[in-house]
């Protein structure tokens, strides 16, 4: 049945698929889904009860039931999945249809995609979508990337749809090719190095100051009314608090100490060693995930070595202020980071990203929105060429305020043997980056030494070599 009603098509309706065209649907807009299970195209029309809903089995009937230029979301597991709905989408579309894949899929596969695809006349999206089940409900941050004009197809639906900060929308055009995608890999690796800081926040005053539950939620609690205000820090706030019904103690203490991921975090820090571009938080974040999988291995060396360190910490209102800097000090650094790689990667994909738009839309219904993205987004707009968020005057002046208490807390953290990797690889990242002089030229010189890499002298042209050891 031909109807070229529905201006708006997605494919794959589990909860995410099917929150988001219900988003869409509740703003004004003829929405159609398409899913081989009858169950969940019964459950679209039936959780809408609106008429301009309609679920799909067959591919065939959606594709004829959208308005030319068609315009289709997949929201289907990474993969050669994605690769299989476009083979099966595309001998049934016209030039210049579109083709969005709104899940977490690999930058340079969206790379091959958007190539393959432009050959045929089709216009294909990467689109980074951050928010969850709830934010695609009722409001995702989202960041497209691909052929401008073919934005101009969705730009309306999608505006309205995102979440509203200040009335601005959480979404904006982000560049060419795989920039969307790209984006939202770095906005995941944040997410982790972020995760990893409050995690060890939580080691902080548990293992070490040893502050019963009530108070470590009733910290968190505040915090989240403060300057670290965030998404992230909200919903820990209520793990620290959540009890099962009838239950004497939290949920928590239930939940193994072995975290997985789904592999963003750990293409960030890749792609950041392919661009030589320091990622100290996010990759500290990654390998304790990973460490945190060998608890075999942690069972045994706990009973080896014991816990603890020669200098028990004391608890004391001073600690639990100091700790709420250095966290702060370092989730700026954790954004600092991935907005650096951010900027290295425009410059080597041609991507011409607009940092200040991406803070600006990160601020509401992504994962890690806080009250600090509006710093982020205030030092791209005073200069859209900022080589690095450190390097902002506002920024240093936030920097320089926390830096004794984080290495108070990092101090006595190591002192005591309590882990804080996050915690100090971006204090250590800091002072890296504010040294005029590393130690680098030791490292040249071994090279040259060992293996005739030569060297460059300070204040001469050339490379040079020198023959180190003297038979």
């Amino acid at each position: 049945m031909k109807g070229d009603n529905y201006v708006f098509g997605m494919i794959g309706l589990g909860t995410m698929g099917r929150n988001l065209l219900l988003n869409v649907a509740d703003h004004g807009f003829k929405v159609a889904g398409h899913d081989k299970d009858e169950k969940k195209t019964s459950l679209l029309t039936s959780t809408s009860g609106k008429d301009n809903v309609k679920g799909f089995t067959s591919i065939n009937e959606f594709i004829d039931s959208l308005k030319k230029p068609r315009a289709i979301m997949m929201l289907v597991p990474a993969g050669k999945i994605v690769d299989n709905v476009i083979d099966e989408l595309t001998p049934l579309l016209d030039k210049g249809d579109l083709i969005i894949d709104g899940g977490n899929s690999h930058f340079t596969d969206t790379n091959r995609r958007v190539q393959t695809l432009k050959e045929k006349g089709l216009h294909f999206f990467g689109m980074g979508i951050s928010g969850g089940e709830e934010g695609a409900r009722k409001g995702p941050s989202m960041m497209p990337g691909g052929d401008p004009e073919a934005y101009k197809v969705v730009q309306s639906i999608f505006e309205a749809v995102a979440a509203k900060v200040n009335g601005e929308p959480c979404v904006t055009y982000i560049g060419p090719g795989a920039s969307g995608h790209f984006v939202k890999m770095v906005h995941n690796g944040i997410e982790y190095g972020i995760m990893q800081l409050m995690a060890e926040t939580y080691e902080m005053m548990k293992k070490g100051l040893n502050l019963p539950d009530e108070k470590i939620h009733a910290t968190f609690e505040e915090w989240s009314n403060g300057r670290l205000q965030s998404f992230l820090m909200d919903i820990t706030r209520d793990i620290l608090s959540f009890k099962e019904k009838g239950s004497d103690h939290l949920l928590l203490h239930d939940i193994k100490d072995e975290a997985r991921s789904k592999g963003t975090g750990k293409w960030t820090s890749q792609v950041a060693m392919d661009l030589q571009t320091p990622l100290s938080v996010i990759d500290v974040a990654v390998s304790m995930r990973d460490l945190s999988k060998y608890k075999a291995l942690r069972v045994k060396a706990a009973a080896m070595y014991g816990v603890g360190g020669a200098s028990p910490m004391k608890a004391s209102t001073e600690m639990v202020q100091s700790l709420e800097a250095a966290l702060y000090f370092s989730t700026i650094l954790a954004y600092a980071q991935g907005m650096h790689l951010l900027s290295q990667a425009s410059n080597e994909f041609k991507y011409d990203l607009k940092l200040d738009r991406i803070a600006l839309i990160w601020r509401g219904g992504c994962i890690i929105r806080s009250a600090f993205l509006e710093d982020i987004h205030q030092a791209y707009k005073a200069d859209r060429d900022l080589p690095h968020l450190l390097l902002d005057k506002n920024i240093q002046k936030k920097i320089s305020s926390l830096l004794p208490a984080t290495r108070s807390v990092v101090s006595t953290a190591i002192q005591s043997g309590i882990a804080l990797p996050a915690f100090s690889s971006a204090l250590s990242y800091f002072d890296s980056f504010r040294s005029e002089r590393m130690p680098s030229n030791v490292i040249q010189a071994q090279r040259d030494y060992f293996g005739a890499h030569t060297y460059e002298l300070i204040g001469k042209e050339g490379v040079f070599h020198t023959q180190w050891f003297v038979k």
